[in-house]
Parts: C-alpha cells; sequence; structure tokens
C-alpha cells in the first residue's frame, strides 16, 4: 500500500474540507505515521473515516475528529501535557511532537503496553504512559499546560478542571449521546474559566466518568 499517498488524501479529502485550516496542524498529520499505530490487520485502513478498531474493545478516533482537536487546541509548544485514553499511542505522539512531557494514562493494561510498544519503536521517549483509571485526571504530575480527554464525560469534573495550570487549555467530549459536544476549555486565571463549544459529534465514554462538576462554566 502507498502509505504517503494515502496519507496525503486523509489530509487533503478529509481534514482539511472539515475547516481544518491550520497549516501547522497539517503538516504535523502529513508528517505523522499513523499507520505504525494501528493493528497490523487492520493497517489497510490507517487513513480512512473510520474508528480503527484496537484491542479491548476500543477504538481510534477518526482522523478528522483528530484534526479537529488539534485545530482546537493549537501546536503552541508546552510544558507538560495530559491525556486521558491512550489507545494506541498515536494521538499521544503527535501531542509529544509541541510538548515537553506527555503524560498518557490508559486504564487497560494490554492498550497500556502496546503504547508503551509502539513509543519504543518509533523512537518517542517524551511520553510517559500511566496505568489507571484517568476520569478524574491524574493528581501526581499537575498541574499541566493541556489536557486532552479522548473518551466521553457526562459533564466536565471540578478535580479534572483543577489540574489545568493557568492559561492552560482543555479539549474534553461532554454530554450522552445522541448529543455531545466538542468543547474547548482555558483556564483565565485561578477562578475564572472559558468555555468553547465547538462542534458535535458522538465519542465514546470513559470507563467510571464522574458526574458532578465542581467549577462553573
Amino acid at each position: 500500500m502507498d502509505f504517503e499517498h494515502a496519507r496525503f488524501n486523509m489530509v487533503e479529502q478529509q481534514i482539511r474540507p472539515w475547516d481544518v485550516a491550520n497549516p501547522d496542524v497539517c503538516r504535523l498529520l502529513m508528517a505523522a505515521r499513523r499507520e505504525r499505530y494501528v493493528p497490523l490487520s487492520m493497517r489497510a485502513l490507517a487513513f480512512a473515516d473510520i474508528e480503527v478498531p484496537l484491542p479491548c474493545g476500543q477504538t481510534m478516533l477518526k482522523p478528522i475528529i483528530e484534526g479537529r482537536i488539534l485545530q482546537a487546541i493549537g501546536t503552541k509548544r508546552g510544558r507538560t501535557t495530559l491525556e486521558i485514553g491512550t489507545g494506541s499511542g498515536y494521538f499521544a505522539s503527535l501531542l509529544a511532537s509541541f510538548s515537553e512531557r506527555v503524560y498518557t494514562v490508559e486504564i487497560e493494561p494490554e492498550l497500556a503496553q502496546l503504547a508503551r510498544n509502539n513509543f519504543a519503536c518509533n523512537e518517542i521517549a517524551n511520553v510517559t504512559v500511566e496505568e489507571g483509571d484517568g476520569a478524574q485526571g491524574w493528581f501526581a504530575q499537575a498541574p499541566y499546560d493541556l489536557i486532552v480527554v479522548s473518551g466521553g464525560l457526562p459533564e466536565l469534573p471540578g478535580a479534572l478542571l483543577a489540574q489545568l495550570s493557568p492559561g492552560g487549555r482543555l479539549f474534553a467530549f461532554v454530554g450522552e449521546a445522541p448529543a455531545m459536544k466538542a468543547c474547548f476549555v482555558v483556564r483565565k486565571n485561578e477562578k475564572q474559566l472559558q468555555n468553547h463549544e465547538l462542534f458535535e459529534t458522538l465519542a465514546p465514554m470513559l470507563r467510571h466518568t464522574p458526574y458532578m462538576c465542581e467549577f462553573p462554566l
């Protein structure tokens, strides 16, 4: 399979038409080797407009969703990034390209090890895979300049929002089917958060999702 041609078509025919105009984002997606994070049996579908199946009943996000997340958060370099929901490690590898250190939390041990193997094979040294439940964030390395939640949450938990640095950014899928929204939150100061609802979509819910939001948005 011609992966380079398929990658070009993914960016030009799927991602750009879905309002992803940031040239840095498009360059990043053109450079990233998505096929290396897809199960071997599914590699021919690495760039298709589908949620590629992973072990443990999980899936990768569609390329267009990955592009929209990057468009929202930007590629401004930051010190510390938290990702909730590692999967195969592909999106963490994108975050690693503009973060000094990425901490990615995965609840499934099999997927956590898969991601570690993928990072080692692709020589990505600035990602740490934490095995556990990240529905409330990951306090051990907080605060974070950027938090990306790859699964759905019924509400944004205050514990997670509290782990944002001043000026920090957070992306999450919030709500329940069929009315989930992609949300982008910026911490303006210790008490003020600014929330932007970007687009409607569906995303698999995180396990053990919390329902209490302690911070008004």
